[in-house]
């Protein structure tokens, strides 16, 4: 090896040195940038799976999917997540503008979520209490969860498509401790429901 090889190779191993000895200050200085923050809501089939949705389904049938909900946003959150029931006229959530549907909530659920961490739990509903005059359907009552939850939805006979359809939807809520409430996030999730007469 020559003088200048060496001389090199003294340079470089004082420089990786020094990034070593200075690195924890240096991250102290230095701000590199973040990734996207996020959250994410998702319904999965009954098997845990992106497929075998409810569809078509009769009173008192039990129907059954998954919630799934990610935190992506770089530290613990408070989430709500609220189940609005609507027919075919009704209000959707607008993420365009940020404005949640206008419909009342009719069950919630409340989540502290770590980041990077997954929330999943079942959901389980029935359409129990359901009347059919005409071309009208009548919801005045669903099973969620095991819970009683009183509603009273009409929907008109769909010709199109032959039914008489309904949607169960979540909206995703994220609490804001400088505004001391929960706030509309953007991600929405729904099934749509052709709720059939019995047999």
């Amino acid at each position: 090896m020559n003088y200048e090889s060496m001389k090199f190779f003294y340079a470089f191993s004082c420089a990786v040195l020094c990034l070593v000895v200075l690195s924890p200050t240096l991250a102290a200085i230095v701000t590199f940038p973040e990734g996207q923050k996020f959250s994410e809501l998702g319904i999965l089939g009954p098997n845990h799976m992106l497929e075998g949705y409810p569809f078509s389904i009769s009173t008192n049938e039990l129907c059954k999917v998954y919630l799934d909900l990610s935190n992506y946003m770089g530290g613990l959150e408070y989430y709500a997540v609220y189940v609005k029931l609507r027919n075919q006229s009704e209000p959707l959530p607008d993420p365009e503008a940020g404005l949640p549907s206008s419909l009342e909530p009719i069950f919630q659920y409340r989540i502290f979520l770590m980041d990077n961490a997954t929330w999943e739990r079942e959901f389980s509903f029935s359409f129990e209490d359901v009347s059919f005059e005409g071309n009208v359907s009548r919801v005045s009552r669903l099973s969620i969860n095991g819970y009683d939850v009183s509603v009273n939805k009409v929907a008109v006979w769909d010709d199109a498509n032959s039914g008489f359809y309904y949607q169960l939807f979540f909206e995703l809520w994220i609490y804001n401790a400088t505004a001391s409430s929960f706030q509309f996030q953007k991600p929405f999730v729904g099934l749509w429901l052709n709720v059939t007469r019995p047999l």
